[in-house]
């Protein structure tokens, strides 16, 4: 049989060498699961950029309902601008037929 001291030493060496294998094991995931996080970080950093790009971009191109309800204003007061031109430049040229049959009929 064995002794007490020799059954501590035999248990306490069992204990650490499982000990031992299970902290290898540990670094090693730790170890692996720092690659993914380095990439994962790294991939979330380029998203980031990508969506402060894009959003700049959409504030640079993209009207806002205002600066649209704006510019259609100012595009119907040409048109009315125009349209007030057209009736005018209308009245002128009948006044002009008005003379001459006017006058085609007194001769």
């Amino acid at each position: 049989m064995l002794r007490s001291p020799e059954i501590h030493t035999q248990i306490g060496s069992a204990g650490w060498g499982t000990w031992w294998k299970i902290d290898s094991r540990v670094k090693e995931g730790e170890k692996a699961t720092e690659g993914r996080v380095k990439a994962a970080e790294e991939k979330s950093s380029r998203v980031a950029e990508d969506l402060a790009s894009f959003k700049l971009r959409a504030a640079e191109t993209y009207a806002t309902k205002a600066g649209m309800e704006a510019q259609t204003a100012q595009i119907m007061r040409a048109i009315e601008g125009v349209g007030s031109r057209i009736d005018a430049i209308s009245e002128r040229l009948d006044r002009v037929f008005e003379q001459r049959s006017s006058r085609s009929t007194r001769t």
